[in-house]
């Protein structure tokens, strides 16, 4: 867990159809992407500190979607919802670059409506942890982040 971060929420955002289903943005013909909406604290945790987050937490290099979930509905995406955030996404990006050999692929788009995911989508990983693809997939995710998150050991 980031401090500061109150909720998050999976759903899905970046495209063209309106109120699409799981079922639907799966097809990969909504243009939505599988995406995370983070409600923070401004106070305890900056924009800028959630960015460099999200560089960690995955692929920003692979277009075609990350590890074996592939399509367009799996993409690298930064949702912005002022010039502020776009400016400040746009610098992350630039930084981030510098860290790896591959272009990023990572689009940074505004945020036009965010589509919560249903209640079962929510939480995902915690709800089913011993379920096939949350032990093969996610949880070495996790545990990568977690890990870079701990602080150093004085």
């Amino acid at each position: 867990m980031v401090p500061g971060v109150k909720s998050v929420a999976s759903g899905f955002a970046g495209g063209t159809r309106e109120s699409p289903s799981y079922e639907e943005v799966c097809t990969g013909t909504t243009g939505h992407a599988e995406v995370i909406q983070v409600e923070y604290d401004p106070k305890v945790v900056s924009y800028e500190k959630l960015l460099d987050t999200f560089w960690e937490a995955h692929d920003p290099t692979d277009a075609g979607g990350q590890g074996h979930d592939r399509g367009t509905q799996y993409r690298s995406i930064i949702l912005y919802q002022d010039e502020a955030q776009k400016a400040a996404a746009e610098k992350s990006k630039a930084a981030a670059q510098k860290h790896v050999t591959q272009p990023i692929a990572t689009e940074i788009v505004p945020l036009k409506k965010f589509y919560k995911a249903k209640l079962d989508h929510q939480n995902y990983y915690r709800s089913h942890p011993n379920e096939g693809y949350c032990r093969a997939v996610i949880r070495p995710k996790v545990e990568k982040f977690e890990k870079k998150l701990k602080p150093a050991k004085q």
